[in-house]
């Protein structure tokens, strides 16, 4: 394996050679191997290692598994720790989402800080394709079918091409040591049971099902070049840009590409748009139709759409909703309300309020000095300006936040967090799921 990733070191990533590199390693066998192999080429690296302390003292082996890895490659090494429960718990994140923006926050502060020029993560080929069964299973554009890509910014996998198997033939052949995590055993996560019963499954039924699988990624990472392309060219061609920065979309020449919301979907869909069909039907729509994504306006105008970005004067209106509604287009999104008898899908996107604790009409605005909340799941109240502060947003990231509000109180810091008043408890009677997409 070692020739094998020197040729394609040598083809594909000869910029590593010489340069600065940061290996993420957690001890487990992947980062192990990728950490070895990275000495056998002399290349100039350090290692940094996360402790999320999630699995009490094998959390701390496994720090001291790569600190004695490093003195034993005689690299120098970066260890952090995290409180990742806690952190989960206030950002709303899953405890696998949020040990990622730990880590990857945590190396390129590092990257930084020590002027690494490339950090290295040990994705290998069987990632890839559980990653690609995951995006799947959840529907995706082509996007989400490429695969993780071998190069991203300041980030490299050099072990895509390789398999787990590969891998782990060469740790036995060289009789090496690595840590074994085992919460890798739990089905509970859709990536281990996709690993543990889906994948053998696939194997099973092709031995060469990985190899083909990869070749597949290949085509469909040309696929998605090709189709980029193509939609540069037809930007060019049904893009018209005003003084006003206002872009004129031809309705007449977009029915004339074979497929308008397609077309649509590739064109719009970097300005955050996410309401396809609402934007199909803008097509036969009368004028006078708008939806927003969080940045952008998409309005129907006569023979034409017209994409801008959001003016101050629609970004500061007052939205009243009354109790028979349930959805609203907003700047931020479509709110969605729905009286539902479970709580499922908790996330930054949903919430779950008491309706019978609401008055009506609700009302959706922009946040103001001066404006508080009692966030979920802590005691007492805080200024909204403080809690910016303390999620870190930035100041164009406060001039987009909206809130939903019941009276002058408030539901919802949309896309961030609920306030406690509005929780359920055991004695609600009515339970309102509230979505922003």
């Amino acid at each position: 394996m070692l020739q094998e990733f020197k040729d394609h070191i040598s083809k594909n990533l000869s910029f590593l050679s010489g340069s600065k590199l940061l290996i993420a390693c957690s001890g487990g066998l992947d980062s192990v191997i990728l950490a070895r192999l990275c000495q056998a080429l002399h290349f100039q690296y350090s290692i940094a290692h996360c402790n999320f302390k999630l699995r009490e003292e094998e959390s701390d082996e496994d720090a001291n598994f790569v600190t004695q890895l490093s003195n034993e490659l005689q690299s120098s090494v970066f260890s952090t720790q995290f409180d990742t429960n806690t952190y989960a718990a206030d950002h709303n994140l899953s405890i696998q989402m949020a040990a990622r923006e730990l880590r990857y926050d945590w190396f390129k502060k590092l990257a930084l800080e020590h002027q690494f020029d490339y950090i290295l993560t040990a994705h290998h080929a069987d990632d890839n394709l559980e990653t690609f069964l995951i995006n799947l299973s959840r529907g995706t554009g082509i996007e989400g079918l490429t695969g993780i890509p071998e190069v991203n910014g300041i980030f490299v996998r050099p072990l895509l091409p390789f398999s787990r198997a590969q891998i782990l033939a060469y740790a036995k052949e060289n009789d090496w040591q690595w840590r074994e995590d085992s919460s890798n055993k739990s089905t509970k996560y859709l990536r281990n049971k996709l690993r543990l019963d889906v994948i053998p499954e696939l194997k099973g039924v092709n031995s060469q099902f990985l190899q083909n699988f990869s070749t597949t990624l290949e085509y469909l990472k040309q696929s998605s070049e090709f189709i980029k392309n193509q939609v540069t060219q037809l930007k060019k061609e049904l893009f018209e840009v005003s003084e006003s920065d206002i872009i004129k979309i031809s309705i007449h020449r977009l029915m004339d590409c074979g497929d308008p919301k397609a077309s649509l979907y590739f064109l719009l869909k970097e300005y955050g748009f996410t309401a396809w069909d609402d934007i199909e039907h803008m097509i036969t729509g009368q004028s006078g139709k708008q939806i927003f994504s969080e940045t952008h306006r998409l309005v129907k105008n006569r023979e034409y759409l017209l994409l801008s970005l959001i003016s101050e004067k629609i970004e500061n209106r007052n939205y009243s909703i009354p109790e028979a509604e349930s959805m609203l287009m907003i700047p931020p999104g479509t709110l969605k309300f729905k009286v539902t008898s479970e709580i499922s899908d908790i996330d930054l996107k949903t919430i779950y309020v008491d309706k019978e604790k609401l008055k009506y009409p609700l009302t959706v605005r922009k946040w103001k000095e001066g404006d508080y909340f009692y966030p979920l799941g802590m005691k007492g109240k805080k200024k909204l300006s403080k809690y910016f502060k303390d999620e870190k947003l930035s100041l164009l990231a406060k001039e987009r936040v909206w809130l939903l509000c019941s009276g002058k109180e408030i539901i919802w810091i949309i896309n961030y967090r609920a306030d406690n008043r509005f929780k359920i408890i055991p004695q609600t009677k009515q339970i309102l799921k509230i979505t922003i997409a």
